[in-house]
């Protein structure tokens, strides 16, 4: 299809479980193997997972250009993506996550785009369960939900435009020589950062929905609010280190919850200011869920607490908002948080 040489690249903690699906996408792609090298880095993990690495770089190594198995002892996911980049050699390096599914014509796809001029590529990505369980369905539905989630293109936008960042990209080499690598000291926002400096840096980021990629649920509530909480807090701690990769929508919970820790205190004028709040709040959820259960071929009785999960989800992600902004108090950034390591020449 092209000479481009294609690094599929994916790092993992503790993925012993799941990851064996992702590697056999790898194998599944469409385009060339010998034009594909294959990166796979364990971030200390202590279960199998670099095992299943070793085990899949020994069964396939000549059947791709290179099969790779690297460390990050860090494991943070900013400088897993760092080893990425330093070890892979492939001219468009794809960041594909643990816990993703690709289809066979995912690469393909890509690699076609970049042909036609684009530096940064990326699709839609639709969120999946692992089990098809009532509860598992709920929990879906919440993550897929536009009230439950995010209003970002990469989850239902239908046309292909210039956007302000994709998941799963495939960046050629080029856009990391001159944009830098990931900042080692942001956690869940790292992503954001980077497709800034992509931006800053004179390149567009493609979204192209022909490109579809899929990515696994959290599989239990627990899970779930844990990570709206982290992804929460570091939305408040980015505030300070780049304000410009952060959005107003991602302040929509934090918001909430002061919204309705301001009525609580105003309950001494009246009780039913923080009534009328919570009554507001709850009508839109009501509404909201009520549209993600009818667009659902099957009903089930679970389905019915899907507007007092949006409250939870809402609640911690706007937690880990007010944590990462009072941490700016007890720790503010410093210059080393905001220095940018580039690529040696």
């Amino acid at each position: 299809m092209s000479d481009f040489l294609v690094s599929l690249c994916t790092i993992a903690y503790n993925e012993q479980e799941y990851i064996g699906d992702l590697l056999n996408d790898f194998l599944s792609q469409s385009y060339p193997k010998e034009k594909t090298e294959i990166v796979l880095v364990d971030s200390a993990s202590t279960d199998g997972t670099k095992a299943v690495f070793e085990r899949f770089q020994k069964e396939h190594q000549h059947e791709f250009y290179n099969i790779v198995v690297a460390e990050n002892p860090k494991k943070i996911q900013a400088a897993g993506w760092n080893k990425v980049i330093s070890v892979s050699t492939g001219d468009i390096i794809f960041r594909i996550d643990a816990h993703a599914r690709i289809p066979e014509n995912f690469v393909e796809n890509n690699v076609r785009h970049h042909l036609d001029g684009e530096m940064v590529t990326g699709g839609i990505r639709p969120n999946i369960i692992d089990d098809e369980t009532p509860w598992k369905r709920t929990l879906l539905m919440a993550e897929s939900s536009l009230f439950g989630s995010s209003i970002a293109d990469f989850r239902r936008s239908s046309e292909k435009k210039h956007v302000k960042s994709v998941f799963h990209a495939a960046y050629r080499r080029e856009v990391f020589e001159k944009a830098g690598l990931f900042n080692e000291n942001l956690g869940r926002t790292e992503d954001n950062e980077m497709s800034l400096r992509i931006r800053d840096a004179g390149y567009q980021i493609c979204l192209c929905p022909d490109i579809i990629s899929y990515q696994h649920t959290r599989n239990s509530l627990k899970k779930m609010l844990r990570q709206k909480y982290g992804n929460g807090y570091w939305v408040g701690r980015t505030l300070a280190i780049q304000p410009r990769c952060v959005s107003l929508y991602h302040f929509a919970p934090f918001a909430f919850v002061c919204g309705l820790f301001l009525s609580l205190l105003l309950t001494f004028l009246s009780p039913l200011i923080p009534a009328l709040f919570l009554g507001l709040y709850f009508l839109v959820s009501i509404i909201m869920s009520v549209a993600a259960i009818c667009a659902e071929k099957e009903k089930h009785l679970v389905f019915c607490v899907l507007p007092g999960l949006f409250f939870l989800l809402h609640i911690c992600y706007g937690a880990g908002t007010f944590a990462g902004l009072f941490s700016l108090l007890v720790r503010p950034p410093s210059k080393e948080e905001k220095t940018i390591r580039y690529l040696p020449k």
